[in-house]
């Protein structure tokens, strides 16, 4: 295990082994966090992770011993090695007093202009995205939820697109979701969104089975020379319930609702018994990544069976390839 480094930040990184063929490929020590990692976690999985001082700070979700699902906050100096509290996040009073939430689930963290903003699925009256911003991971504030119930997988841009936040999001039902599509709103103010557009959506099974029942926005989108990279998770229904992979997306720079290329083939699917062995089986779920574009690596963090936290790696240069490559 080596790290690289950049802006004094630490990127895990694990050189690709000699018998791997594929553009991403699986930390050789994974799972990173284990199910048990706090006292009260029955599972920790689907969790954030970004730079932060001169380490790395994230926010996890930790479901305990009686399934509550909730978010955690934690700090890590490699990337790897995770303290997490033991205690959830409070939230105080953002742009809105109203700060109900029934369960908060699969947060996602972006820096944006002068603090970090988290999103997550929160329960009021159903799924919808929850906001909060931090500026230590210490003190949370949260906002008006971003939409009407039902929704999922809201994913921030890192940047204003034309004076206005963006974020990814899949709208969806009160259930287990078996369908599902990718679209982008924005904002003004991080309040109010509207101007709500599709992105991309499930695919035909005959034209990629992997993604054909649902597809969510997966890790924060970084800016490449080719547009916005954005890792997502597609599902398929098979005899056994859903299976979750992991796909590679690269969205215009000035209009990200616009798909430029988009992995035909997976580029990670549970093959590993940490990914298809746990509370529900079969799953690769894409929330994080940190990358130095300098260096052409990229570390990105996926939820493995909705149990623990794994990492796998690429080389930027070579994912892009290999999307323009294999696009639909």
């Amino acid at each position: 295990m080596k790290t690289i480094q950049t802006n004094n930040q630490q990127i895990p990184w694990q050189d690709k082994p000699d018998t791997c063929t594929d553009v991403v490929w699986r930390y050789t020590q994974n799972p990173i966090i284990e199910r048990d990692a706090i006292p009260a976690s029955n599972s920790i999985f689907n969790s954030a992770v970004v730079p932060f001082g001169d380490g790395f700070a994230g926010v996890f979700r930790c479901d305990n011993k009686a399934v509550q699902m909730n978010i955690y906050a934690g700090f890590s100096k490699n990337g790897i090695d995770w303290q997490i509290n033991h205690e959830p996040i409070t939230m105080q009073s953002g742009n809105t007093n109203m700060i109900a939430s029934d369960y908060k689930y699969d947060p996602r963290v972006t820096f944006i202009e002068d603090r970090y903003w988290v999103t997550w699925c929160n329960g009021y009256y159903g799924p919808t995205i929850g906001i909060a911003y931090t500026f230590d991971f210490e003190e949370f504030f949260q906002c008006e939820n971003a939409f009407l119930p039902f929704n999922r997988n809201g994913v921030l841009l890192p940047q204003k697109i034309n004076g206005k936040y963006a974020m990814l999001s899949r709208p969806s039902d009160n259930g287990h979701t078996p369908f599902g599509d990718i679209f982008i709103s924005y904002s003004p103010d991080m309040k109010y969104w509207g101007e709500h557009r599709c992105v991309m959506q499930a695919t035909d099974f005959e034209d990629s089975a992997w993604q054909c029942t649902k597809i969510g926005a997966g890790s924060v989108p970084f800016l490449t020379k080719e547009g916005w990279l954005l890792f997502y998770h597609g599902v398929i229904t098979t005899c056994n319930g859903f299976r979750y992979a992991m796909g590679a997306a690269i969205l215009d720079k000035e209009q990200p609702s616009k798909v430029k290329y988009r992995t035909q083939p997976y580029l990670l699917s549970p093959n590993e018994s940490y990914e298809q062995i746990g509370d529900v089986p079969n799953v690769i779920f894409p929330c994080a990544t940190v990358q130095n574009i300098e260096e052409d690596k990229v570390a990105i963090y996926y939820g493995a069976a909705d149990t623990v936290v794994a990492l796998a790696f690429g080389k930027i240069s070579e994912i892009i390839a290999f999307t323009k490559e294999n696009s639909m």
